[in-house]
C-alpha cells in the first residue's frame, strides 16, 4: 500500500479524531467531515482514500467511543501506524476495520505529507528515501477482520 502519510503528535484523543459535538451522527461520510478537524480544520479535504495517519504514543486515548475509528475508516485512511495506541481504541479500530500498526520510532522515520510504502506482509513501513522501519505484524485472524470490513462483517460471513 502506498500514500501520503499525515502526522500528529503524542497523546491524540478520541475527542481531537472527532470531536464530542459530533456524536449525534453515527455514518462514516458525515464523520468523515470533521475527522481531526481540531488540529487541522482541512484535514478531511486533504486525506485521500489510501492515506496514513503517523503518530506518536498513546494514539486514540480518551474516551471509548467507536465514532473516531468510524471517522477514520470515512476520511479513507487505510491504516494508523503509532508509536503506541490506547487499548480499548486498538480494538474498536479492528471491529470498524481500520488497522493500527505499532512502530516504535516511525515518527523519527516519516515527515508530514511525504508518500510511505507499507507492506502489511513483511510488516514494514518504508519513507521516500528508502528508510525502512518494522512494525508488530498483525496475526492472521486480525488481517481476516479487517480484510472483511471489520468484526460485524467478519461475523456476517463466519455463518
Amino acid at each position: 500500500m502506498k500514500g501520503t502519510a499525515w502526522k500528529f503528535g503524542n497523546d491524540i484523543d478520541t475527542d481531537i479524531i472527532v470531536p464530542g459535538r459530533y456524536l449525534i451522527y453515527t455514518d462514516e461520510e458525515r464523520l468523515s467531515q470533521h475527522c481531526m478537524e481540531g488540529l487541522d480544520a482541512d484535514f478531511s479535504k486533504k486525506c485521500k482514500k489510501g492515506d496514513f495517519i503517523v503518530a506518536g504514543k498513546n494514539f486514540g486515548c480518551g474516551s471509548s467511543r467507536e465514532h473516531a475509528p468510524i471517522a477514520l475508516k470515512g476520511v479513507g485512511v487505510s491504516a494508523v501506524i503509532a508509536e503506541s495506541f490506547a487499548r480499548i481504541f486498538y480494538r474498536n479500530a479492528t471491529n470498524v476495520g481500520v488497522p493500527l500498526l505499532e512502530a516504535p520510532g516511525i515518527t523519527d522515520l516519516v515527515k508530514d505529507g511525504e508518500e510511505i510504502e507499507v507492506d502489511m506482509e513483511k510488516g514494514t513501513v518504508t519513507n521516500e528515501n528508502g528508510d525502512t522501519i518494522t512494525f508488530k505484524k498483525l496475526p492472521p485472524f486480525m488481517m481476516e477482520i479487517l480484510n472483511q470490513g471489520g468484526l460485524i462483517e467478519y461475523l456476517k460471513n463466519k455463518r
